[in-house]
Parts: structure tokens; C-alpha cells; sequence
């Protein structure tokens, strides 16, 4: 897979969003038009522009989608696959595909972080799946298991399984994977898409090492969260 040596570039909008924004946009203006022309007093027009307005440039900063590439060596390599913050890193059982001990590494993304999810290590799809569920606080541990979420199993080249899982949080309501089963896939391509504040689970294999520490911020795409064995 080798070194990787590209330049970072600008901040684009994440299709996701762009129909969202441009009709939520079209609204504000035509009401702020009726507003202006109804009342003889600016107020309500002000108003309601200060709350609106500020509530779609919210909207504008969450579907944020920077272009970015990975900087280095990707062998071995476990790269952020979210902008956020770690929340947790253990070793734990996982029962539901590889029935053994794996270490997990958790991110948390709240709604001003962007949210677009990037694939953290290079390799094969082995299979997606969905699965619906509960809507608790991302941040808890029961949310990996009981939340809505989406599983993207990759073989790297190496042969060791990653799991990634999106997770939706109290207020996601929607998680988009654009990944499909048996199609190679590569750090600096999208994973997919969480609506508003959700989290990230990454499980690896036991004898890899971790390279963040509680609390500290991720960059997706950009973070080196672990290193295989």
C-alpha cells in the first residue's frame, strides 16, 4: 500500500446535506421575504433571521466534508475514522462475529463535529450489515451493542479481521454505509455518513497497540489511532 504524499484540500459540502441545505436555505429566504414585506416593523424579520439563520449555518458546519489524505505508511496502520473525541479503549469480548477478545477503540462525534466516516485501515469488505435498535446516549457503553447501528467487517492484507461499527446516538436517525460486501476499500475513502451525534466503535485484534489516549481528539482520515500486530 505503501506512503501516501498528497497535499490537504478544501472543505467541501458532503452530498448528504446539499439537498437539505439548499431547500432549508430556499425556505428561510422566501419566509424572511414575506417577513420584510408584512410588518412594518423590522423585528419579526430580524428575529426570526437570527434564529434561522443561525440554525442553518449549524446545519452548513455539521455536513462539512474536508478532503483529506493519510500522510504516511498505511501498513499496519489504523487510521481515525471519525472526527471526535475517544471514549474508550479496552479489551473486550466480541460475540457477535469473532467470539473472542479484541481491543476496542471508540469514538464519539457530537453534532458540531464533522461527520463523515472514513475507513481505517486498507483492505477487503468481507460484509455489511444493519441493524435497528434503541437510541441511547452515544457515549454509553450499551450503545455499541443496543443502539441502531451499521457493521463493515475488512480483512487487511495482512488477514486480520477489523470491525468497524457506526453507531447512532440519541439524536442520529439516520446512518448511511457506502461500503459493499467484497469491494476493496482504502484509508482516504469514505465509509460512510452518521446524521448528528453518534459514535464510531473500531474492534482489532488482540496484540494490536493503541496510540491515543482517553479523551483525546481524533481527526478522521488524519489520527493514528492503533497499530496492528
Amino acid at each position: 500500500m505503501g506512503k501516501r504524499i498528497k497535499k490537504l484540500k478544501k472543505i467541501r459540502i458532503h452530498r448528504e446535506g446539499t439537498n437539505e441545505l439548499f431547500y432549508s436555505l430556499f425556505a428561510i429566504i422566501a419566509i424572511a421575504v414575506i417577513l420584510w414585506r408584512s410588518f412594518d416593523t423590522w423585528i419579526p424579520f430580524a428575529a426570526f433571521i437570527a434564529i434561522f439563520g443561525t440554525a442553518w449555518l449549524l446545519m452548513l458546519n455539521f455536513y462539512r466534508c474536508p478532503i483529506r489524505y493519510f500522510n504516511g505508511d498505511t501498513e499496519k496502520m489504523v487510521v481515525a475514522p471519525a472526527d471526535g473525541k475517544i471514549v474508550v479503549i479496552e479489551e473486550t469480548d466480541e460475540d457477535t462475529y469473532f467470539h473472542d477478545r479484541r481491543l476496542m477503540i471508540s469514538i464519539f462525534m457530537s453534532p458540531l463535529n464533522v461527520h463523515a466516516n472514513w475507513f481505517p485501515v486498507d483492505g477487503r469488505i468481507r460484509f455489511v450489515r444493519h441493524f435497528d435498535g434503541n437510541y441511547h446516549k452515544a457515549w454509553l457503553p450499551k450503545a455499541s451493542e443496543e443502539n441502531e447501528h451499521a457493521d463493515t467487517m475488512i480483512e487487511t492484507p495482512d488477514g486480520h479481521d477489523v470491525l468497524v461499527r457506526q453507531i447512532a446516538g440519541a439524536m442520529a436517525r439516520r446512518i448511511v454505509t457506502y461500503a459493499k460486501d467484497d469491494e476493496d476499500c482504502y484509508i482516504d475513502e469514505h465509509l460512510g455518513f452518521i446524521k448528528l451525534g453518534s459514535r464510531v466503535d473500531v474492534y482489532l485484534p488482540i496484540g494490536s497497540q493503541a496510540l491515543v489516549r482517553m479523551g483525546q481528539p481524533t481527526t478522521g482520515d488524519l489520527t493514528v489511532i492503533a497499530k496492528l500486530p
